[in-house]
């Protein structure tokens, strides 16, 4: 048996949270596509205010303010403040707007997304294995976005410790922030987490001492100053480490 073999058991010895990534880890989403009609009409939603061109160039600025929170506001604030004086309307006047959007034409975007079969499976296992399990992912929607792609994933009805959203978040992936205050939230150490996901932004929590795992695919480039996975592999390769690990 190998020394490196060795050593990964030991950490997952420590392991007591399983973070997932949603989209392109327990969700099959075509990121590209699914953001394109997610614009679209949002956009549309907006067109008696402000034309969809300079909308969308709106929440791409108020978008990126929260991609560089620097963890003295939630997300949401971040957006808001934002946004809100670049339409030159109060937020309580837009956010009305915003939730029926979110109620009514947000689950038109389930077509662009497909369920994973090993999703549930492994997020199950998790559960059955005694974890504490983190839905970790980018927080730049709000509950409700993120509560409709769970269940479009079938992994809604599990009684996570925290889902990361726009609401509860003060940072946003890649920034290490983000993962320090997922630890704040959570009362663990870094040591205690294995950090799931299908993307660099979620493998630079090894950073902070998190174990990761990528679910590789195609698309996965990881950047050259981002620590090499602990583990990598397929979702079902997941459930039989974490079932090595007890």
């Amino acid at each position: 048996m190998s020394e490196n073999f060795n050593l990964k058991q030991k950490i997952g010895k420590n392991i007591k949270v399983i973070l997932f990534d949603l989209d392109g880890t327990l969700l099959d989403n075509d990121i590209d596509k699914f953001l394109s009609h997610y614009f679209k009409i949002l956009t549309a939603s907006l067109t008696h205010i402000q034309p969809p061109d300079k909308i969308f160039k709106h929440i791409m600025v108020a978008g990126n303010a929260i991609v560089d929170n620097d963890g003295s506001a939630f997300n949401e604030e971040v957006f808001w403040s934002a946004f809100s004086p670049l339409l030159g309307y109060p937020r309580e006047e837009l956010e009305p707007i915003f939730w029926e959007f979110y109620e009514n034409k947000f689950p038109i975007l389930r077509q662009y997304t497909s369920q994973k079969p090993s999703a549930r499976q492994v997020v199950q296992q998790a559960f059955d294995l005694g974890y504490e399990v983190v839905i970790a992912t980018t927080p730049v929607f709000p509950s409700t976005a993120i509560e409709q792609r769970l269940k479009w994933a079938d992994v809604a009805d599990f009684p996570y410790i925290l889902v990361t959203s726009y609401e509860n978040s003060r940072g946003c992936k890649p920034n290490l922030i983000y993962y320090k205050q997922i630890l704040e939230s959570i009362g663990y150490d870094a040591e205690a987490c294995l950090m799931v996901g299908d993307e660099d932004r979620d493998m630079v929590a090894a950073h902070l001492g998190y174990s990761t795992f990528l679910v590789t695919s195609p698309k996965t480039k990881l950047g050259p100053t981002t620590p090499e996975p602990t583990y990598s592999g397929t979702l079902e390769d997941l459930g039989k480490l974490l079932q090595s690990w007890k």
